[in-house]
């Protein structure tokens, strides 16, 4: 369950490239229900918040996971995610990670110097180490943030794939998504219209290929996920938008 929590996260962290005029602002929250099949495994929520590093304005992000139900009685996930970037270039600061996922914990802080160097302090193991990770490297969450700004996004044709740099776990991945093609999608708040794609995951004893997991964005100026979908070895897992506020643009729902 626990890499399972972390694909949705992800899935949501993880867009386009390069940045253009922000497509959210302060304010805007948005949670998604994980489910697998009829059972409801648990949620997963993203807020904008505001803080300040070094005597400037920064964006602060913020998202946790957690499993609910029968699934947290036998899978207890409480995750906590955060990330303080700028919002200028979208380049990140600082994270925090405090996972618990069924006992197996994490509980980190990173800071971002200007030199390509991320400084990783674990609390939990008392230690620190400095990891060279080169230039323009996201976290986890500011991925989702400065991804979503690709000023280019509507040129994109079916096949195109598009390769980010995400600092996670020690070290940087390189994490490449490939745009399928647009569909109208229903959804608890009508009919969206979405653009499709599929990130490249591993194929083993999680994902049955390499393709297994499909994410629709809104094709609005949100840039907004609003469906995961993983084919996994047994069954599939699917996370839709369930509730959303203070989105810097309207939703574009079709009537």
């Amino acid at each position: 369950m626990k890499k399972l929590i972390l694909c949705i996260f992800v899935m949501l962290t993880l867009s386009f490239d390069t940045k253009k005029e922000d497509a959210f602002d302060v304010g805007e929250w948005f949670k998604f229900r994980i489910h697998y099949g009829i059972i409801n495994a648990g949620y997963a929520t993203l807020e904008m918040k505001e803080a300040t590093v070094n005597n400037k304005k920064v964006f602060h992000a913020v998202g946790k996971g957690y499993t609910t139900g029968m699934s947290r009685f036998f899978f207890k996930v409480d995750d906590l995610y955060e990330s303080y970037f700028d919002k200028e270039t979208g380049n990140p600061y600082q994270f925090v990670r405090k996972i618990d996922e069924g006992g197996y914990t994490k509980n980190q802080e990173g800071f971002f110097n200007q030199d390509g160097r991320v400084l990783v302090k674990d609390y939990k193991h008392k230690t620190e180490k400095t990891v060279a990770v080169g230039k323009n490297v996201q976290d986890i969450i500011s991925s989702f943030y400065y991804l979503r700004n690709h000023p280019n996004i509507d040129k994109l044709k079916s096949g195109d794939s598009i390769t980010i740099d995400m600092f996670f776990d020690n070290e940087t991945t390189k994490f490449k998504l490939k745009f399928v093609g647009r569909e109208d999608i229903t959804t608890k708040f009508g009919t969206v219209p979405t653009m499709i794609f599929k990130p490249l995951v591993q194929s083993g004893r999680v994902f049955k290929e390499k393709e297994s997991v499909t994410l629709w964005i809104t094709d609005d100026d949100n840039k907004l996920p609003v469906r995961i979908k993983a084919e996994l070895a047994v069954g599939s897992l699917k996370a839709d938008l369930d509730a959303y506020k203070g989105l810097k643009n309207p939703l574009k729902v079709k009537k």
